[in-house]
């Protein structure tokens, strides 16, 4: 009882800012995209990039897209728990791809406002969006706290931890998924990105004119 007599109440329910910003983040990921690769296309305008550090792009950018593909042939979005394929190594290969097809992008153009700006928008957008699909696979598969202690959440193990059904690891490749997934975007886009760092002086010198 209080002093006034009445009963205490129930304390209000905290708000979970923490969810809310997961629900912001899935919504918003898709548009800072592409304002990031609006940005990309201002710099990239400003100046032009070494053929060198192009070239070196691509030790990031081929196995980014590698992985993006290798994941989105095995991944049943909520309908079970993979974990055999790239799965077995690290619980999120798509994003880890992302960041390394980033990574590599901005080596590109050697821009720190580019990285800055890639390095907070996969620190603000993409921590809490796989802390929600996190909460959502935990509650939905019994077996993903297991899943956890044997596979870590982004740098990759070595050896593949093995299916405590099946004890494999390696599962199967599925083109129907990839395809599915349209995962042949992130190649698409990936090919317009470089054509547009290839071709950069000449269309400068297009639209400039000699000098």
């Amino acid at each position: 009882m209080t002093e006034s007599g009445n009963p205490p109440q129930p304390a209000a329910p905290r708000p979970d800012w923490i969810a809310r910003w997961q629900r912001v983040a899935r919504r918003i990921r898709v548009p800072l995209g592409f304002l990031t690769a609006a940005l990309y296309v201002f710099v990239l305008w400003q100046r032009a990039p070494l053929p060198a550090a192009v070239a070196w792009s691509l030790a990031l950018v081929v196995p980014g897209l590698w992985l993006r593909g290798y994941a989105a042939g095995y991944v049943k979005k909520n309908r079970e728990l993979t974990v055999t394929g790239p799965y077995a190594h690290t619980r999120n290969p798509l994003y880890l791809g992302s960041m390394l097809i980033a990574a590599g992008f901005a080596v590109a153009l050697l821009s720190w406002p580019v990285a800055l700006v890639l390095a907070l928008g996969f620190g603000v957008i993409y921590v809490p969006v796989i802390a929600s699909e996190e909460r959502f696979l935990r509650a939905t598969f019994p077996g993903f706290d297991d899943y956890c202690r044997r596979v870590p959440r982004l740098i990759p193990r070595l050896t593949p931890a093995r299916n405590q059904e099946t004890g494999s690891a390696a599962g199967a490749f599925s083109l129907s998924l990839y395809v599915r997934h349209r995962e042949y975007n992130a190649g698409i886009g990936a090919a317009l990105l470089y054509s547009l760092l290839l071709l950069r002086p000449a269309l400068a010198a297009l639209v400039h004119g000699p000098r």
